[in-house]
């Protein structure tokens, strides 16, 4: 598989002024008054993004993803190192980048597309089809300093995916607008993934990178942690927010708690649709801890099945070996295989004590000659 994107040895550095004079009198009567700092924004960061392949960038607020993403698209120069690209691309780094709020959306249209390279003929030809997916017909003449930061959304995306880059980048947009819109943004993606296209999709959401990416690349502190298979990168990315957490939280409040194993009394993970099933989660704690106990059941292609909700269920845990148990009294599953993530959050369910990806993988067999992921047993009449 070649390279459209190569990323080698980046770094990137920012020089950081505290207590400067802001006016040109103070700094002619000061001019060594005021501190600098050199803040290092990204450390050695290298990889690839290959022809017809999805790479998700993951990592909490300050970590380097959108500096690393202009870096690519060359918004900012990089410090040291280099970045090659081979093809067209698109990008949507921020809400309403490219755009210029006084003038029209219509004129925006041209604006943007002319940055990204296209012709005002090439625009005239699929102008239509650009409106028609942003839904704001209604507002495209309308000065885009009066539009939402939803409408400033779809617009954005509706000019970069109907240009038909080879590279497409985004930056954390779809976390803004309607379910419907999102899922209408994600269905274009998954149109471009069947073209071959590559796509290089920043997201907070761990359900999008699965669902979406053929591998994971996880930032921390500027450094790049993890770079490979979705469900491993997701493990570090995690397990370096938990070790975040850690260090914020008074020592009093810690509680050291791992998942060992997780068991069925058959001694087996195989289950027929519309059958019992139970699970055994074997979990050992340092310390006595309450908190609340979440279940996540994955098809192998990343879609969600079930997730018991946010906060998850209470449980008080004491100090050494401790079994939590799920009763699943019918299995609604179809034919295939499914994987399964159990942890630990505290009350609020915000932060992650403990977490285990596919710690149990279920086989489900189906009698039936039904299709999909699950049964819904429907009462079909005609009148």
């Amino acid at each position: 598989m070649s390279a459209v994107i190569d990323v080698a040895e980046v770094n990137k550095t920012f020089k950081l002024h505290y207590e400067r004079n802001q006016s040109l009198k103070e700094r002619l009567l000061h001019p060594r008054s005021g501190r600098t700092e050199i803040f290092q924004a990204l450390r050695d960061i290298s990889f690839t993004v290959g022809e017809g392949e999805t790479v998700g960038i993951v990592g909490h607020n300050g970590s380097g993803k959108s500096t690393l993403l202009k870096c690519i698209c060359g918004v900012l120069q990089p410090t040291s190192g280099s970045i090659r690209l081979r093809g067209n691309l698109a990008a949507l780094l921020e809400l309403g980048a490219g755009f210029q709020v006084e003038l029209s959306g219509r004129d925006n249209v041209y604006l943007y597309g002319t940055m990204l390279g296209f012709s005002k003929k090439r625009i005239d030809q699929i102008f239509d089809e650009i409106v028609a997916f942003s839904e704001i017909e209604n507002f495209i003449d309308t000065q885009v300093k009066f539009y939402s930061s939803g409408m400033y959304v779809r617009l954005a995306f509706a000019v970069a995916v109907n240009v038909n880059p080879d590279i497409l980048v985004v930056d954390e947009v779809l976390a803004v607008g309607d379910e419907r819109f999102q899922a209408k943004c994600i269905d274009r993606i998954r149109r471009f993934q069947g073209e071959g296209k590559s796509i290089l999709l920043v997201t907070h959401s761990a359900d999008q990178v699965r669902a979406l990416c053929d591998r994971a690349v996880v930032l921390d502190g500027g450094r790049m942690i993890a770079n490979g298979d979705v469900a491993d990168s997701l493990r570090i990315f995690r397990d370096a927010l938990m070790q975040e957490t850690v260090a914020h939280q008074d020592v009093t409040d810690l509680a050291d708690i791992s998942v060992d194993s997780v068991t069925t009394p058959e001694g087996s993970f195989d289950v027929r649709t519309g059958a019992a099933m139970r699970f055994d989660v074997h979990l050992t704690s340092a310390t006595a801890y309450s908190g609340n106990f979440v279940f996540e059941v994955y098809s192998r292609d990343g879609v969600l099945v079930n997730r018991s909700d946010r906060q998850g269920a209470p449980v008080n845990l004491r100090p050494g070996a401790n079994v939590v148990t799920v009763d699943v009294d019918n299995v609604p599953l179809l034919d295939g295989v499914f994987d399964v993530n159990v942890g630990i959050v505290d009350e609020r369910g915000s932060n992650v004590k403990a977490w285990s990806e596919k710690v149990a993988t279920l086989q489900v067999t189906y009698g039936g000659r039904e299709g999909g992921l699950v049964e819904l047993h429907p009462v079909i009449r005609h009148n």
